[in-house]
């Protein structure tokens, strides 16, 4: 079943709130802080693990021919740094509901 909610950083702050009596102002910011110190380890190269959560993990794809799927000619594709995100144990059987 998919939820058409989406959990916002508004939304976490006035989590962070209601649990531990912060300001606003002050629960807004400390989101902020995490997440720009997250951002700033993916910049440098660095993965980040968050145990229970799960780990953000960048991979370097090198260059690779494609194909335009309408025309079916060749097309290089440039090396690149993706991001992608494994969920721990722990997460996936949250949502599984175990």
């Amino acid at each position: 079943m998919r939820s058409n909610e989406t959990l916002t950083r508004a939304a976490i702050a006035e989590a962070i709130h209601n649990r531990l009596g912060l300001s606003r102002a002050e629960s807004l910011s400390l989101v902020e802080s995490i997440i720009d110190h997250i951002c700033d380890a993916l910049a440098r190269g660095e993965n980040v693990k968050i145990s229970g959560f799960g780990t953000f993990l960048l991979r370097d794809k090198g260059e690779r021919v494609g194909r335009n799927p309408k025309t079916g000619i060749e097309v290089p594709i440039t090396p690149r740094r993706v991001m992608t995100f494994r969920a721990s144990q722990m997460l996936k059987d949250q949502v599984a509901g175990r």
